[in-house]
């Protein structure tokens, strides 16, 4: 595919959206920006929420691809979900199908297959295949953000990259996060390739860097053309001996959603 000159980023005033803000324009993306919020610096930034359909139409109009990173990032109640990540996900793709945009990146999460069993250290990695098996509210809007991209490259012709998005920091601040850790470089490397592949149709991947100790298959983020360069692995000594290493039998730590499997899981997005 043609390298998208303009690309409208979703979420733009929040944790990724700021990252990307700063890394995208590198590879020749001209941004449009909204968010639900102002953004003091991006004084051209489109303020606006997921629920207001006529300000989507205006904003996704004449842009060549799509970064999704609007909604919710954290365990909430049904409703604030409902609105949020699966109405205003199926607002943003009827604007993006009526103005004719061809490409998205939809963040996904982990937490789409969250109550996936943590591999083995010597077992297979977590497959893209895997069932969906969401861990919260959150998580099945994951899931259904999923679905609805394939419904919309089956019946529309609008084609998606579904990234399960690891934890997209600076650096990993959980033994957990080892395993997840999506540098900010990479993910911007990953962003790239999702919008510039050929035929991508309905992609899901799996968003994190090469990390020495990963849970999961990056084969079909690799098949984009995304060649990860970063490993969490140089924080491991610091984080193992200030936390101690995950206990085997600890409910948080069987799955792949850590503490967003148990019965109160955390308020933050790892």
């Amino acid at each position: 595919m043609p390298a998208p000159r303009t690309v409208l980023l979703t979420g733009a005033a929040g944790g990724v959206g700021t990252l990307m803000r700063g890394l995208l324009p590198a590879y020749g993306y001209e941004l449009r920006l909204l968010d639900a919020v102002p953004i003091a610096s991006e004084p051209d930034a489109i303020t606006a929420s997921l629920a207001d359909e006529e300000a989507l139409r205006e904003a996704v109009r004449g842009v060549d691809a799509i970064v999704h990173l609007a909604g919710i990032s954290l365990e909430a109640p049904f409703q604030e979900i409902l609105r949020t990540n699966v109405e205003g996900t199926y607002h943003l793709y009827e604007a993006a199908r009526a103005e004719g945009v061809r490409r998205i990146l939809f963040a996904s999460s982990n937490h789409a297959v969250g109550f996936t069993p943590r591999p083995r250290a010597d077992g297979p990695l977590i497959p893209v295949g895997t069932p969906h098996r969401p861990d919260t509210f959150y998580g099945l809007s994951k899931c259904f953000g999923e679905d609805l991209a394939q419904l919309y490259w089956d019946r529309h012709g609008v084609e998606t990259v579904s990234v399960r998005i690891g934890a997209c920091e600076m650096e990993p601040t959980t033994v957990r996060m080892l395993s997840v850790w999506l540098s900010p470089g990479d993910c911007a490397r990953l962003v790239d390739a999702a919008l510039t592949a050929e035929d991508v149709r309905h992609t899901v991947v799996y968003g994190s860097s090469a990390n020495t100790r990963l849970w999961w298959d990056l084969s079909t983020a690799r098949g984009l053309g995304y060649e990860p360069r970063d490993d969490s692995e140089q924080y491991a000594a610091k984080l193992i001996a200030e936390l101690g290493e995950p206990d085997d039998a600890d409910p948080a730590h069987a799955h792949l959603g850590g503490p967003f499997c148990t019965d109160h899981p955390p308020r933050w997005p790892c």
